[in-house]
């Protein structure tokens, strides 16, 4: 049976040779993979961050593909999520991403019409990060560069980060960012650091990349942003407001809604309303789907969420579901 056309570019992947790592050196960095009194497994950073459970989706390709098939989508782009690699020393940092990089690439191998790979760098040194991404863009299946929306102290705009984006660019790779919960004590109850926390942090990066320089710098480069936007569209009269009146935000020659087409945006955003004001910004063809696999606030069926789109036509829901990524990601419909 022909595999449908549609690609989720938001579906996050730890392979087993990437958590052994955790296992076996982390803790010389802080972080840990440890487990609770049922045998859930968990990735520990320090005292405040800890991502999990780890359950089987988030390794096991094979239940993985069963989702897949249950709920209509033909492709998962693979990527990591917090805690990424950016807390490691260098050398950690680097065989980290070797390990994901190259599981991704893997998958790919073995099942090239479902997956492919979106590739993570040690940005804590942008110097070994321009050696991994020569490496990678040479591996089957990877077709963009994962990054968090900042690393360590440093935010996007960061000039070490420049030589980074260049390359990028010139080897045609788009870029997908994905927040780093904000360690903010006022966060941690009702799980606000991910209902607030996460879609501020993709407004933040978005601002730095664009007061920042990034985009005017690199007009070719291409960056996605996850959780549709977060809160950067709907602070876009007030971010605009300050480049009106204040000093030193009239260091871009245009507002900064000017630069929301120069993003793309998944489609988790939870509210159709939301989803819709989206589309009239930045129109359909700026759209992915996405479904944050294997969360538990995922959508579980991200293709009926687009099916259901009330603002789009049948032509551009199907843009979302797989033409746009299809187009950024450079994928043969075969």
């Amino acid at each position: 049976m022909a595999r449908p056309l549609t690609i989720d570019t938001h579906a996050h992947y730890f392979p087993e040779s990437y958590l052994k790592l955790i296992a076996d050196h982390g803790k010389r960095c802080g972080t840990t993979l440890v487990a609770d009194p049922s045998g859930a497994r968990f990735i520990q950073v320090g005292l405040l961050l800890r991502t999990g459970p780890i359950t089987p989706e988030f390794y096991d390709l094979d239940d993985r593909l069963k989702t897949m098939n249950k709920t209509g989508v033909g492709m998962h782009a693979l990527s990591l999520t917090q805690p990424m690699v950016y807390w490691a020393d260098d050398e950690l940092g680097l065989r980290l991403c070797v390990a994901f990089n190259d599981a991704a690439s893997e998958a790919h191998r073995k099942h090239p019409d479902r997956f492919i790979g979106f590739a993570c760098l040690p940005l804590q040194n942008p110097n070994l990060a321009l050696e991994e991404l020569e490496r990678v863009a040479r591996l089957p299946g990877i077709r963009g560069i994962y990054m968090a929306t900042a690393v360590r102290d440093r935010e996007l705009s960061d000039r070490s980060f420049f030589p980074v984006y260049e390359r990028i660019a010139d080897l045609r790779l788009p870029i997908f960012l994905h927040p780093m919960m904000i360690n903010n004590e006022r966060l941690m109850r009702y799980y606000l650091i991910n209902l607030l926390g996460n879609p501020f942090e993709t407004a933040i990066a978005a601002s730095h990349l664009i007061f920042g320089g990034v985009l005017d710098a690199f007009p070719q480069l291409e960056v996605s942003l996850p959780h549709a936007g977060g809160a950067l569209p709907i602070l876009r009269g007030r971010l605009d407001r300050g480049f009106e009146i204040r000093g030193e935000c009239k260091v871009i020659s245009r507002p900064p809604s000017g630069y929301l087409r120069r993003f793309t945006y998944d489609t988790i955003a939870y509210s159709e309303p939301i989803m819709d004001d989206l589309v009239g910004l930045v129109g359909a063809e700026r759209i992915m789907m996405g479904s944050d696999y294997c969360f538990d606030i995922a959508y579980n069926d991200p293709v009926k969420v687009v099916k259901g789109m009330k603002s789009v036509n049948d032509r551009q829901r199907q843009q979302i579901l797989w033409g746009n990524a299809a187009r950024l990601l450079r994928l043969s419909k075969e």
